[in-house]
């Protein structure tokens, strides 16, 4: 198969069992959910721009495992090229969906994990290398979307896994068995987990001798035994399912999703574990997919700014001010942040280098630089963005109340902007805008450039780990002469 068209993608889903719960209740039929559809349709979105001849070199690259044209989400990089490709088809894909397309954190995954376990084996002579190169030949040949799994609950976070009063509040082995594992426990804020075909678990954080049990990597389909999902709740969400939806969505077609995923004592065999019990090399797996990721945000990010700067933009212009100096200024700045933003992400790239494994990570100390700035910048452009659109994004009347032949008129009247622009074109800008801050790409844009990939405080924790303060301190002793 090695590249799926989006039909087929959709069609995949369909075969399988996936188990979801919304509102409290089994949904029946996820894929054709109003709710969950504009999801499935924004990974649809990497399958069908890898049969693009405009798009093939971001999209698809050379498989090193069977030399076969691979999607780039499935890929193993080989290069800073290919980690700056990364990058660049993040933001593309950004630009076309307005939302999070929800492959990237298997991707990342991937790459974590390849070259971790090879040092796992060099180091315990164990064959989760091996494991996971079968496993990332099926993935690579049945071209998969995978869910990168790695946030747990929690619980108290002063206490290390094996010390909560609940042991299910970090995923954990219950049973090991002479044919595989047993696992409990759940993984939250899980992206694209409904929409992948596999999930593809990892340790959450550092852990020492104790948590054995909880230093655990392993893949498992969607829809085996013991897993379902609780579907992530969004603002504005229950609009999908008002009949003839269409302007009050602001993204009709595109859309993120989160769910909780729980894994009631479910078996994972032998040929799918990456790590069982190997405490010291759970910090390692962690602290690369976590680079990975912040690396992430430095494209998608700025490829669903572009298209809130534009629906600024536009909102302006309907408002009949784009001449006013303060617009403009607003939306220099906006720019301005944004391509800050893509400029870590491409330096991090740059920086790259090969691992012992062979592929290509990512300057740790850059992607926790481009995260970081992530969780500042989309906050000051979406103000910017709030600011221009005006009051009226959150005040306006529903759709149905601008179709209603009895105040339709009336709304049409007295919501007009600009002469030369059709009332319910402004609308439809403002809605935009709403959805992108406020809504239900929220998930995707704002606060998930907050907590995605880890909170602030975790990318300061790396940055001061990795940022060589003792080399800048002997050279400043050098300059100043310092002998001490």
């Amino acid at each position: 198969m090695a590249l799926m068209t989006k039909e087929e993608y959709i069609e995949s889903l369909r075969k399988l069992k996936t188990k979801v719960y919304m509102f409290g209740e089994l949904v029946e039929n996820p894929v054709d959910h109003p709710i969950i559809r504009p999801s499935i349709n924004s990974v649809a979105m990497t399958y069908d721009l890898a049969h693009n001849p405009e798009y093939q070199d971001l999209m698809t690259a050379t498989s090193n495992l069977t030399g076969e044209k691979v999607n780039r989400f499935c890929h193993l990089h080989q290069s800073t090229d290919d980690l700056v490709k990364k990058v660049k088809m993040q933001r593309m894909l950004g630009q076309k969906t307005g939302a999070c397309f929800q492959r990237c954190v298997g991707m990342d995954a991937f790459n974590a994990i390849y070259s971790t376990t090879f040092e796992i084996d060099k180091e315990h002579g164990t064959k989760y290398h091996e494991n996971f190169l079968k496993y990332m030949k099926e993935v690579q040949e049945k071209d998969w979307t995978v869910d990168g799994a790695m946030t747990d609950p929690k619980g108290d976070r002063s206490l290390s896994p094996s010390k909560q009063e609940d042991p299910d509040l970090f995923v954990h082995v219950v049973e090991r068995r002479e044919d595989g594992i047993v696992i409990r426990g759940a993984k939250a804020h899980q992206t694209g987990s409904i929409n992948s075909h596999e999930h593809l678990i990892m340790p959450t954080i550092a852990m020492g001798p104790d948590d054995k049990d909880y230093a655990v990597s392993f893949a498992v389909p969607t829809d085996a035994d013991g897993i379902f999902m609780i579907y992530g709740r969004q603002s504005c969400d229950t609009r999908k399912m008002e009949e003839n939806a269409s302007m009050d969505l602001g993204n009709s077609e595109f859309g993120g999703q989160e769910a909780l995923v729980v894994f009631d004592d479910v078996f994972v065999p032998n040929d799918r574990i990456f790590l069982n019990g190997e405490t010291e090399f759970a910090g390692m797996m962690v602290e690369r997919f976590a680079g990975y990721h912040r690396q992430s945000y430095g494209g998608c990010k700025v490829g669903v700014g572009d298209v809130l700067i534009g629906a600024a933009a536009l909102a302006s212009e309907y408002n009949g001010v784009p001449k006013a100096s303060h617009i403009k200024d607003k939306l220099i700045e906006m720019m301005h942040l944004n391509e800050t933003l893509y400029s870590c992400g491409i330096a991090c790239s740059a920086e790259g280098f090969k691992t012992e494994a062979g592929n290509y990570q990512i300057d740790l100390l850059l992607a926790n630089v481009c995260k970081q700035n992530v969780t500042r910048f989309p906050y000051e452009i979406t103000r910017l963005a709030e600011d221009i659109a005006g009051g009226l994004m959150v005040t306006m009347p529903s759709e149905k109340d601008f179709n209603s032949p009895v105040v339709g008129d009336i709304c049409k009247k007295y919501f007009k902007g600009a002469s030369n622009i059709p009332t319910m074109e402004r609308m439809k800008v403002l809605r935009l805008i709403e959805n992108l801050t406020l809504g239900t790409a929220a998930v995707g844009y704002r606060t998930e450039s907050l907590h995605g990939a880890g909170s602030p405080q975790a990318q300061r924790v790396m940055i001061w780990r990795q940022g060589n303060l003792e080399f800048k301190k002997d050279l400043a002793k050098k300059i100043a002469k310092v002998n001490i």
